[in-house]
């Protein structure tokens, strides 16, 4: 990780805990070699998250079922009622191995006054979408499968070696119907792509649908749930509140695209995502004299984001789709409470992006994992 100046008059690096508070003999007593400044006020100006825009649908790559051609004179990329079928025609079909998928009832009623669902499907560079309405009577297993199946066939594209998806009420249809296709089912909310074009169809296609049912909520609710105390093979030994360049952060990403540490990245472009290259990302560093296994457990678990909960003085760590770990506590005093409140204020400015860093120990230049987490809303459906 590249080596910054060390702020002392923030709080120092405190041992990782999981279930009490730390005393003050806990504290490091010499932190002035830590290598990544401590967190700063955010600026007056943070770059904001910019709005989502998928593929356009009017590209001649596009290729739609006939039912879902013009209706009436509607262009199809006007259309709220059309189910759209692309694939990147400059993209290798073998290249895409993983899918993003959802498949729940949309805020819709159909001529039964019935709520529509929807499958939604795409990878996490948008090379690949797919949707298509269903009604609620034909909600199983059998009619996913039938439809991950068509997806291939029809656009000439290989099923996936995986499948992530980020509703926990529909695992057991969606892992039967992977399962039968041998594909590997994964429960994760590091489906972001997915998420944010989900939020602009709710705009573009779903608000302007005629049985659109405005202040309808979301069936299947994004589950948050109280946090579970840490597993053992989890646990770090310090910890501290710190912030990176933007342009550092880019660096440790490509180190991740060379394989030469455990982690995972983030698509900014794809996401709009503009940030200056100065700009300060907020993150977490861990060190541990066990940093390679500690990364390589942190690595399976599809870690989504960390969150410092200022109640109970704690971090949070959602992995999967509905896992959160008391990752570690900290003694609550005026001091604490506002490095933390400044850490989340920075990490709201920055659209929610974020970073976690796992390290030998707090003097190293270099991490052993990294991941670049996005906290994002839920979508509105």
């Amino acid at each position: 990780m590249a080596t910054l100046s060390l702020n002392p008059s923030r709080i120092k690096p405190t041992q990782l805990q999981s279930h009490k508070p730390i005393s003050k003999s806990t504290y490091l007593t010499n932190p002035t070699k830590f290598p990544i400044i401590f967190l700063t006020k955010p600026s007056k100006n943070p770059p904001k998250l910019q709005h989502f825009r998928p593929n356009s649908v009017s590209e001649s790559s596009l290729s739609l079922p006939k039912k879902a051609q013009q209706l009436d004179g509607i262009e199809e990329d006007d259309d709220p009622t059309a189910e759209l079928s692309y694939l990147d025609e400059e993209t290798d079909p073998e290249s895409i191995t993983e899918w993003e998928l959802d498949f729940c009832s949309r805020p819709i009623l159909d001529v039964r006054g019935k709520k529509l669902w929807e499958l939604v499907v795409c990878d996490d560079s948008l090379s690949l979408q797919f949707t298509k309405f269903f009604p609620n009577n034909v909600i199983n297993s059998v009619t996913l499968k039938d439809a991950l199946v068509s997806i291939s066939e029809d656009l000439g594209i290989p099923l996936p070696d995986k499948i992530r998806f980020f509703r926990s009420q529909m695992q057991t249809i969606i892992t039967k119907a992977c399962k039968e296709l041998g594909i590997k089912p994964v429960p994760s909310k590091r489906c972001l792509s997915l998420q944010l074009w989900l939020q602009e169809r709710y705009e573009t296609v779903y608000m302007r649908h005629p049985g659109f049912q405005k202040g309808s909520k979301p069936l299947l609710a994004i589950d948050n749930p109280f946090p579970m105390n840490l597993p053992d093979n989890l646990f770090g030994e310090k910890w501290a509140f710190v912030q990176l360049p933007f342009s550092a952060v880019r660096e440790e990403v490509s180190s991740l695209e060379m394989k030469s540490m455990f982690g995972s990245g983030l698509d900014l472009d794809l996401l709009g995502i503009e940030i200056d290259d100065k700009t300060l990302i907020p993150g977490l560093a861990v060190a541990t004299s066990r940093a390679k296994p500690l990364a390589a457990w942190m690595n399976g678990l599809e870690v989504c984001s960390m969150e410092a909960d200022i109640s109970r003085a704690c971090l949070i760590l959602s992995v999967g789709i509905s896992t959160r770990y008391v990752y570690a506590t900290y003694k609550k005093t005026p001091a604490t409470t506002s490095e933390a409140e400044a850490w989340e204020a920075s990490k709201k400015a920055c659209g929610g992006l974020h970073f976690l860093a796992i390290q030998e120990n707090l003097d190293s230049d270099n991490c052993v994992g990294f991941w670049l987490l996005l906290d994002l809303p839920p979508p509105p459906v």
